[in-house]
């Protein structure tokens, strides 16, 4: 492969993406990378209204992009959004599986919220994922991105927290755990299809936490800062073009180092 053909195969031009949670806090980033190199995006979460303010600060700047409602915990929602994209563009090439709902704030909270947590990051982003697929399978190809995290690999640091009111919820922990694990499931299941299944897990995105919190943190990575949420531009179009034709089932760290030190 010429050099050429290698920067061309990072391109997403003619492919169809569904970001779920894009106007988030990663997503923004994420719908800027596809849409970026090429990809017609679709960013989509409960909250409409905010999906289509960011649509259209990015259609200003000449993106593709599109907004949609998706409720995670509703298969009749997703299922909704599902057959509108078809319906507008024929085909769904690359789902980025980037919501997350954060019910939990910590150890004390009642196990009620640990169960709706479960609702949507568990359950709903399973369903999401059949629901999407679908078509993939019957075209047989397509790539599939789960946003996972450093703390589905590694137990929480505590004293990172001390005297802040920061904290670690348990059901992030497990959840993301889940995530990274169903990640190589699906990769073996849909994998004869010629549907990838990758995971990214990012590190912490700096975002004006308490000073005490990012000193502590710094510290941790071997890079001695958190992320900025461009950096996590390039692992995402790397899964979701022909770049990365061969990987499957793999889970990206994207942490500065954080979790090999």
């Amino acid at each position: 492969m010429e050099s050429g053909e290698v920067l061309n195969s990072f391109s997403l031009a003619g492919k169809v993406a569904l970001v779920t949670g894009g106007a988030g806090r990663y997503g923004r980033f994420i719908v800027e990378a596809l849409a970026g190199a090429g990809a017609i995006t679709y960013i989509a979460s409960r909250n409409l209204e905010k999906c289509r303010e960011l649509a259209d600060e990015l259609s200003q700047k000449g993106y593709k992009v599109l907004a949609g409602q998706l409720d995670q915990a509703s298969q009749v929602s997703a299922r909704e959004l599902y057959e509108r994209i078809l319906r507008e563009q024929g085909k769904i090439d690359i789902l980025v599986n980037n919501a997350v709902s954060r019910p939990m704030k910590g150890y004390s909270d009642p196990v009620e919220s640990f169960a709706a947590s479960m609702e949507v990051n568990a359950t709903g982003l399973f369903m999401v994922t059949k629901v999407f697929s679908q078509d993939m399978i019957k075209r047989r190809c397509g790539s599939i991105i789960n946003i996972a995290s450093i703390q589905g690999v590694v137990g929480p640091d505590f004293s990172l927290y001390e005297g802040t009111e920061m904290d670690a919820p348990p059901d992030y922990f497990f959840h993301k755990a889940g995530m990274i694990n169903l990640t190589r499931y699906l990769a073996a299941k849909l994998g004869p299809y010629g549907v990838r299944v990758n995971a990214i897990s990012p590190g912490g995105l700096f975002a004006n936490q308490d000073p005490a919190f990012v000193e502590r943190y710094n510290k941790r990575t071997f890079l001695g800062r958190m992320a900025s949420g461009d950096e996590i531009k390039g692992a995402v179009v790397f899964f979701a073009s022909d770049a990365s034709s061969y990987i499957t089932g793999a889970n990206l760290m994207v942490d500065g180092g954080y979790t090999a030190k």
